[in-house]
């Protein structure tokens, strides 16, 4: 695969003074018409063997484009904030909003390849790890983002050339360690890894250009040019950003929900389902009676603050989803489990219109951001689920951008549970009829009239369509890992108590 680098291409420095200047101007005009129209990010990885001038090329490339307009990371060893989090967290949080360039050093490919040369996985974990990364990236191709992946190469008396030129001047000596030289002397190995890698994740969204690292001028030249025609051709591919995307709810945004006008007839419902959804077969009438409740509601507080209290020593942190109908409860909910917890330990996130902050990235990267920490209980009040709830039936999401979300959600969430969160998704369900009970009396009492709005009558004719997305929801999405919680909430008192027993049960698991 790398032979062809190897054969050490070079440019004249007449060549390259003259081809500089024209270069640099496209490059910056390019930017420019990203910049003004932002229909997609351009993410660009940088990785390849040590002292192939990875870092130089991004710094020249710093030096000929606008660096206002780009984002440069490079990631180290994890932080104690990063431990704490899913692996993919630091990822997530540095990618470059659309409109924007972001260049990436030692990515998301370190990791594997370093573990993999050192033989702390096998080959098949090694394959899993791929696995995860194709999946990342094909999230990211598919919301917009146009992505390079560029390996600078060496060979490996070249490469042992270069470490020793850079130790033989003082003013670059400190980029030469002691790791290098073991990584060097390992070459083979990281050969086989990088080959490995490059076959496994060369994919047409997100291909990877393999780039001669002996000759510096024909290095910049090769990848800027890349970089160009690249960005050049998805500029004339994408006039403009695709409404969907453009404009996410902004009445409701990720999580909203709608309801019917009036109860639904059965023969109607069936008839546009299809079938019996999964939330009709629910028991509807399981209630507690209003004497036992306080009783009930103080044991099942103190149980789970105890839990909380030795999963937050433990460093185990929690992530509880609230989804449901308008008027189902959700808050009351919420408020119950939050009573039971330690504030410094606990946090609740709103789920509403997104920022254009939040509208300038995937859909998930809001979600990804909010991750606790170690320790730490998050609950989402609606979630990252609006992509196929709300932005599904209203057409704020394309049929392909909701359908896809299915297999991008369980990802999600399997990297959630796999790194040791207590995921816990709780569907609420009421009744067309106990709905429309609860928004007369939010029309009719003060302090409640506030929850009710014009949105929520107007939309009450689609019952039908948001009970399939449900359906469907649930379907595809409750999985071994992260099974759904589905409350009967005609009775708020019975809603109460199951949301808190079912965190309980959830902790204790995890604990035990």
């Amino acid at each position: 695969m790398f032979e062809a680098a190897e054969l050490g291409s070079t440019v004249s420095k007449e060549h390259f003074r003259a081809q500089v200047p024209r270069l640099r101007a496209e490059l910056l005009e390019a930017q420019r018409r990203l910049r003004e129209r932002a229909p997609f990010p351009v993410i660009i990885v940088f990785a390849g063997v040590d002292g192939a001038g990875k870092s130089e090329t991004v710094h020249l490339l710093n030096e000929w484009m606008d660096p206002r307009w780009l984002v440069i990371r490079a990631f180290g060893k994890p932080s104690d904030e990063e431990r704490e989090r899913p692996e993919y967290w630091r990822y997530w949080r540095a990618l470059p909003p659309r409109g924007r360039v972001g260049f990436f050093l030692s990515s998301w490919y370190s990791p594997p390849v370093l573990t993999r040369v050192y033989r702390r996985i096998d080959a098949a974990e090694f394959d899993t790890c791929l696995t995860r990364i194709v999946g990342f990236e094909q999230a990211l191709a598919d919301d917009g983002a146009l992505i390079l992946k560029f390996w600078m190469h060496l060979g490996r008396a070249e490469q042992k050339k270069r470490l020793k030129k850079l130790e033989k001047d003082p003013l670059t000596r400190w980029r030469v360690t002691k790791r290098q030289w073991e990584h060097w002397s390992l070459y083979d190995k990281f050969v086989a890894a990088a080959e490995r890698s490059i076959q496994r994740t060369s994919t047409g969204h997100a291909p990877w250009t393999i780039v001669e690292g002996f000759d510096e001028r024909y290095r910049s030249l090769r990848t800027a040019e890349v970089i160009r025609d690249a960005i050049r051709t998805r500029l004339e591919e994408t006039p403009q950003l695709p409404a969907a995307s453009a404009a996410p709810s902004r009445r409701r945004g990720h999580g909203g929900s709608a309801l019917a006008t009036k109860p639904p007839n059965p023969g109607s419902r069936q008839e546009a389902l299809g079938h019996y959804t999964i939330v009709e077969r629910l028991d509807m009438s399981r209630k507690i009676d209003e004497a036992t409740f306080p009783r009930r509601l103080e044991e099942a507080q103190g149980r789970l603050n105890l839990l909380h209290r030795r999963a937050s020593a433990r460093g185990i942190s929690s992530v509880l989803v609230f989804e449901g109908w308008d008027a189902a409860g959700k808050g009351g909910a919420i408020r119950r489990v939050t009573a039971a917890l330690d504030a410094r330990a606990s946090q609740v996130i709103p789920i509403a219109a997104p920022t254009d902050e939040e509208r300038a990235h995937h859909y998930l990267w809001r979600f990804w951001r909010h991750l606790p920490r170690a320790g730490v209980l998050t609950i989402f009040d609606r979630s990252w689920y609006g992509r196929v709830l709300v932005e599904r039936v209203e057409a704020f999401a394309t049929p392909g951008e909701w359908r896809r979300a299915y297999s991008e959600i369980n990802e999600f969430e399997e990297q959630l549970v796999s790194h040791g969160i207590v995921l816990v998704k709780y569907w609420l369900h009421v009744t067309p009829d106990e709905q429309l009970r609860r928004f007369k009396e939010r029309q009719r009492l003060p302090y409640k009239r506030w929850k009710l709005t014009d949105e929520d009558w107007r939309n009450r004719e689609k019952w039908d369509n948001y009970a399939a997305a449900v359906n469907e929801m649930i379907e595809r999405t409750s999985t071994n890992l992260a099974p759904w919680t589905l409350v009967e909430a005609n009775d708020k008192y019975h809603a109460r108590i199951k949301t808190l027993d079912t965190i309980c049960r959830r902790l204790e698991a995890a604990l035990d």
